[in-house]
């Protein structure tokens, strides 16, 4: 890709994510997410109904009556968008693979948090960390981010989630919103998971295609593994054999929810070339009514 070529793509998700989050996203992302502490607002005269242990006992010998120190939840958040650019992502039955799925998502979450006066990072991996951008404010910071999402080119073909969580634990202390942006097509993370999710607000978005999840009647075709390489032919054709195919893919899918419903972590599932915006404002509405 040309330096044209990535300054066009660039604006390209610029304009149509910051759209999105103007209208669609509103004021659903800011009440889904709860600051992570409390600061003090100011002092004021006590009023009845007030916590006892709220009481500025200096303010109060000072002015000869009682007062009250008030506190405000500390908004300010820190996001970090993981976004898995392992070989599988450049699967795409539609107009759109899952990679540039997962990097209009990590624009588009971007773009909502600096809209709310966030700081947001990008950490990309493969089958180990081969980027990390420690969370910044601003707009120039998230354009960089986008575009290292789309320049970026997997040097490895694998997947490790389990490595790109331990390295996680490792770059950020300070507990953050962590978006886990994958097609989850890895095994032997379930251990880091649940523990990043103790430490962050975790929520994962798994990111499918349709042809992974249902096989179209088109004869002898020829199945290739994009991460090891490994090829199987198979007879599209066979209806036992493309109920198989669902099943097993069903199947998949299943117990991935179920694990995130067991370990307590969020997840918004994802179709390439499907409308994920409806669907992160349906998971940013319910969150909040939990909440």
């Amino acid at each position: 890709m040309t330096t044209a070529e990535l300054a066009k793509k660039v604006r390209f998700i610029e304009i149509t994510t910051k759209k999105a989050v103007t209208a669609a996203f509103s004021g659903e992302y800011r009440s889904a997410f709860k600051g992570r502490g409390i600061e003090f607002d100011e002092v004021r005269e006590y009023q009845r109904g007030d916590d006892i242990r709220a009481i500025d006992w200096n303010v109060t010998a000072r002015s000869g009556k009682l007062f009250t120190k008030r506190f405000m939840e500390e908004r300010e958040l820190t996001i970090i968008l993981m976004a898995d650019l392992s070989a599988s992502g450049r699967f795409g039955s539609s107009s759109i693979s899952k990679q540039e799925t997962i990097t209009e998502l990590c624009a588009l979450l971007a773009f909502s948090a600096i809209k709310n006066n966030d700081r947001v990072g990008l950490l990309i991996f493969t089958d180990r960390v081969d980027l990390f951008i420690p969370p910044r404010k601003g707009q120039t910071h998230v354009l960089r981010l986008i575009r290292e999402l789309i320049a970026f080119r997997p040097g490895r073909r694998g997947t490790s989630i389990s490595a790109a969580l331990t390295s996680l634990y490792r770059l950020v202390k300070r507990s953050s919103v962590v978006f886990l942006v994958s097609d989850f097509l890895d095994s032997g993370y379930e251990h880091e998971l649940r523990i990043t999710a103790e430490k962050h607000d975790l929520v994962a978005i798994p990111v499918s295609d349709s042809r992974e999840e249902e096989l179209p009647n088109v004869g002898l075709v020829e199945l290739e593994d994009a991460e090891n390489g490994t090829r199987i032919l198979i007879d599209a054709a066979d209806r036992g054999v493309r109920k198989e195919y669902a099943r097993q893919a069903t199947l998949r899918r299943e117990q991935l929810e179920q694990f995130f419903r067991s370990a307590g972590i969020d997840y918004v599932p994802v179709r390439a070339g499907g409308d994920y915006v409806q669907n992160l404002v349906r998971f940013f509405l319910a969150r909040e009514r939990r909440y």
